[in-house]
């Protein structure tokens, strides 16, 4: 009974009723339940999940317990309503109904499993969800059609589904190289068997044309000059239409470089305090969340919005396949695109380690994530210490200057003495430990790839902050200012 009751409490949790969960309170008819346990195996197949549900006893808007007094032992025109509807439900279905009590009240449910090789029909009826909604699947011609591709083949990803015809001609120079960088040697010979790059049929597949040199996926780092997306657009920045790896790497540097780290001057007794703008672990961890966990057969990719109070960073998709809500907080990793997810493995970007989302948790809260059925929101808030004020009238109150934040935020290293990026700052430290150190040893020492070190230390030099000594094999680092 415990491991039902966490079942049907994890169900609850769930943000919204989907293709294959439904919520009832006292609603019983004779066939209209037959119909929509065959919407309801539908939409589990549709959703590659095992099994959906309906629970009888949960108020569909609010998720509230509420208990219910629905009976399905009772008997329909002098034959058990069990054997009715199993009698009526074509293939068979191996429904179950369970009884239980949750705080105090009682409740039922029925676990549906998906259907398999052919539609789930009640009185020869085919039923589908779409929305909330059950309707009658002859209705619908491209979800029949979707639905019947899933019985044939399987769930679509972006390793069993081909890119569009016009994307079969690719080229992936950019992955041999970053494989390099890593240390990784690809061979031309086996690396798109290696990588899953190709569908049964030997079409270059959807995974293929993200890692490839040149697709039309773009990538966006949108700016507002506000807290809203009704605010001015102060710019945007592309990194798409390339390799994904690269366009992930280009996010996570600009993060790093608007990371400003702010003079904590409060409450000030010996040292003053250094306080970066954001959590950047946190803002790791979700992009690199979002490009793994990304609904991309859709060719969508992952957004990016700077406010002048936050980043969002958007996925599209909701939780993946038999992912619970719980377990997604606790850090059970099941990636929505699996074959992906090794790749950056392999390539030690992320690890297994389900670290991600707890990271994000225990920086910003739960409430810093936000799931809808088809996105995820993760929320970066600013921590801003200092922030530019102007005075309207001379008799107006101060206000913050929200043109001057986005100035801040965009021009993160305009004083650098100050606004260092986090990254920057690490760089200075091992400087000052160790000028001999190399930029292979900072990349391991500060855990980024070596490239990335190589831009910052550019940075560094442009704006006066280090210099070379030396040459560049028996030299060394001078921190100037």
């Amino acid at each position: 009974m415990t491991n039902l009751n966490d079942t049907i409490v994890n169900l609850i949790s769930l943000p919204h009723e989907y293709e294959w969960l439904d919520f009832k309170e006292n609603w019983f008819s004779k066939d209209g339940i037959g119909e929509y346990i065959s919407a309801i195996s539908n939409g589990a197949a549709l959703s590659g999940r095992e099994f959906g549900y309906i629970i009888w006893g949960v108020n569909d808007k609010t998720h509230e317990i509420t208990g219910t007094n629905v009976n399905f032992d009772k008997d329909i025109d002098n034959e058990p309503y069990k054997h009715y509807l199993a009698r009526n439900l074509k293939p068979s279905v191996a429904f179950e109904v369970d009884e239980t009590e949750i705080e105090g009240k009682y409740l039922v449910m029925l676990t549906i499993p998906a259907a398999k090789s052919v539609p789930t029909k009640f009185m020869e009826q085919t039923f589908i969800r779409i929305g909330s909604s059950k309707e009658k699947l002859s209705r619908f011609p491209e979800w029949e059609i979707r639905l019947l591709n899933v019985l044939s083949n399987g769930i679509p990803t972006i390793v069993n589904t081909a890119a569009p015809d016009y994307a079969q001609d690719l080229t992936f120079e950019k992955l041999f190289l970053y494989y390099g960088a890593k240390g990784i040697a690809l061979r031309q010979e086996t690396f798109k068997r290696t990588l899953k790059l190709q569908t049964s049929d030997g079409r270059y597949n959807i995974m293929a044309l993200l890692l490839s040199d040149s697709n039309d996926i773009p990538i966006r780092v949108s700016v507002f000059s506000g807290k809203t997306k009704a605010d001015t657009l102060f710019s945007v920045k592309e990194y798409g239409n390339s390799c994904i790896l690269y366009a992930m790497d280009k996010i996570l540097e600009y993060g790093d470089a608007i990371n400003i780290i702010q003079a904590d001057e409060r409450r000030r007794i010996s040292e003053r305090k250094d306080v970066p703008l954001f959590d950047y672990e946190a803002f790791h961890e979700a992009v690199l969340n979002a490009f793994v966990h990304n609904k991309w057969l859709g060719l969508n990719a992952p957004m990016i919005s700077v406010f002048t109070d936050r980043i969002e960073i958007l996925s599209h998709g909701g939780l993946g396949v038999e992912q619970d809500l719980e377990g997604f907080y606790s850090g059970v990793s099941i990636p929505v695109n699996e074959v992906l997810a090794s790749i950056f493995l392999q390539l030690r970007l992320s690890e297994r380690s389900g670290r991600g989302v707890p990271k994000i948790v225990g920086a910003y809260g739960r409430e810093s994530i936000r799931i809808e059925k088809n996105f995820i929101v993760v929320t970066i808030p600013f921590n801003r210490i200092n922030v530019t004020l102007f005075e309207l009238n001379g008799d107006e109150e101060s206000k913050i200057h929200e043109q001057d934040i986005v100035n801040a935020t965009v021009n993160a290293t305009v004083n650098a003495t100050v606004n260092l990026s986090l990254t920057q700052k690490k760089i200075l430290d091992a400087l000052s430990e160790n000028a001999y150190v190399t930029q292979s040893e900072l990349a391991e020492k500060i855990g980024i790839h070596r490239t990335r070190i190589n831009d910052n230390m550019a940075k560094l030099k442009e704006m006066g902050v280090i210099r070379r000594i030396g040459s560049d094999k028996t030299g060394y680092w001078e921190i100037v200012k």
